[in-house]
């Protein structure tokens, strides 16, 4: 029975995923922007583990640098050989030698176990040496199997090795296994691999520990939560899974989806109450939207933090690093990377606004540029508070111009401008009259000309 305060995950991500048919470990495919490994992570952490372990194998480098990118408190492990479920769990023995708690195995590409089922699970090692999650299965298909006797989980079985009569229940393992770390490794150097695969199990763990007397129990839970991601056709099933399982949370925390079906979320994506989503808006990771904000049709957020009661879109872009203050716009065809909009300010048509400070109620008028890259290095533009900058300006960065200033429409800022100067940038207009129809008339006799001698044979 468990008495320890302290729980250690082992994440199995060693396995190549032929199926898949990529050069990309399978467990670095990616659900609603994040890999899969990162879905198995964050749904572990709610355990608040002391310790994370990632079996490594197929891409050991970029799985190990995939897992530290999350959590850099992750400790990797290298399955060399893939022998099976039971060998790449023992891998992680030496690295817990001296772990004193329970140990809680996970994969890296079941994305979709729940915190509360987690819970169950450690609820249930209170009373249980061995602890397996089950699910009743809708088609149990080639899925182990548990056996049961009341609450006593007597073995699991794979499909291959089961008989007849065990091939008809349809409580199936979902791999998903808890016991004290000194009694799993004591019991998976017990494990043979004298079967139909020529592997070791690790599903041989409780009919082991039942041999020794330790008892074993099943947590169930939704099929859902076991759903693996084996194939790009299961890639796309786990996508669609987390964006309308999203979609429900969003509508229940009172948040506006106008058109549910057609918002897509990021993993991470947070939105506050009563912030209206327009159709056809994609997520990307880092995005924190506030409540009261309105994102409208057709907008692509990532990165991006959008304050109390701003408006972006439609058809605009946010790229990381765009910051948004309270009641600021971001309108039509607009993007904006790395930049501070403030409070109340507008960008609202065909500009783009990259590596700048936008100050509060500064206007930034129709198709304004920062020209912030040199073709080497990256360059800031600062705009002050309740500045005017005129349609079709170009701010050659580094440049600023200061509060209530305004620029000229169409000039080239390459100089800073003080406070509540005008700045004008453009050539002299030059006017010759008619110039235009006498080009005009030219250019339709030579036309005419080409024209007529195509159709002599002559071209």
């Amino acid at each position: 029975m468990s008495t320890a305060t302290s729980t250690a995950l082992i994440i199995l991500a060693a396995g190549q995923g032929s199926r898949m048919l990529s050069d990309l470990p399978k467990v670095l495919h990616k659900v609603a922007g994040a890999p899969l490994l990162w879905h198995a992570m964050r749904a572990g952490a709610a355990l608040e583990p002391a310790r994370q372990i990632v079996v490594t194998g197929h891409g050991g480098e970029e799985v190990a640098a995939s897992a530290m990118a999350y959590d850099a408190s992750a400790e990797i492990v290298t399955q060399s050989e893939q022998l099976g479920t039971g060998h790449a769990v023992a891998q992680a023995k030496d690295l817990l030698a001296d772990f004193d708690g329970d140990v809680i195995v996970l994969y890296g590409d079941t994305p979709f176990i729940s915190p509360e089922t987690l819970a169950c699970m450690a609820k249930a090692r209170r009373s249980h040496d061995i602890v397996v999650l089950g699910f009743e299965a809708a088609d149990p298909g080639r899925y182990g199997r548990l056996v049961m006797q009341g609450v006593t989980l007597q073995k699991i079985v794979e499909f291959k090795d089961a008989s007849e009569a065990e091939r008809t229940i349809t409580l199936c393992n979902s791999g998903v296994i808890a016991a004290e770390a000194k009694t799993l490794f004591a019991l998976l150097e017990k494990v043979s691999n004298d079967n139909a695969s020529g592997e070791y199990y690790l599903t041989d763990v409780p009919g082991l520990g039942a041999a020794e007397g330790l008892t074993a129990t099943a947590v169930t839970c939704d099929e859902a939560e076991t759903l693996g991601v084996n194939t790009r056709a299961q890639l796309a099933e786990a996508e669609a899974a987390f964006q309308a399982r999203t979609r429900a949370q969003m509508l229940e925390d009172g948040v506006t989806l106008t058109a549910p079906d057609t918002v897509h979320f990021a993993f991470d994506t947070y939105v506050g109450r009563d912030a209206i989503i327009e159709p056809n808006v994609v997520f990307g990771p880092g995005t924190t939207i506030e409540t009261g904000a309105t994102i409208r049709a057709f907008s692509h957020v990532e990165g991006a933090h959008v304050s109390r009661g701003s408006i972006v879109g439609p058809y605009a872009r946010l790229r990381p690093g765009a910051e948004l203050a309270e009641d600021s716009r971001v309108g039509n065809f607009c993007e904006v990377k790395n930049a501070e909009i403030g409070e109340r300010a507008k960008v609202n048509h065909l500009s783009y606004i990259g590596d700048a400070e936008i100050g509060a109620r500064a206007n930034i008028g129709a198709g304004t540029i920062t020209c912030n890259y040199d073709g080497v290095f990256k360059h800031r533009t600062v705009v002050g508070r309740d500045a005017f900058i005129g349609s079709n300006t170009m701010l050659v960065a580094p440049v600023s111009v200061g509060a209530e200033a305004m620029t000229g429409s169409g000039s080239v800022i390459t100089q800073d401008v003080e406070a509540e100067a005008l700045a004008l940038g453009r050539a002299k207009q030059v006017t010759k009259p008619g110039l235009a129809a006498r080009l005009m008339e030219r250019l339709r006799t030579l036309k005419a000309n080409q024209k007529s001698a195509k159709q002599e044979g002559k071209v």
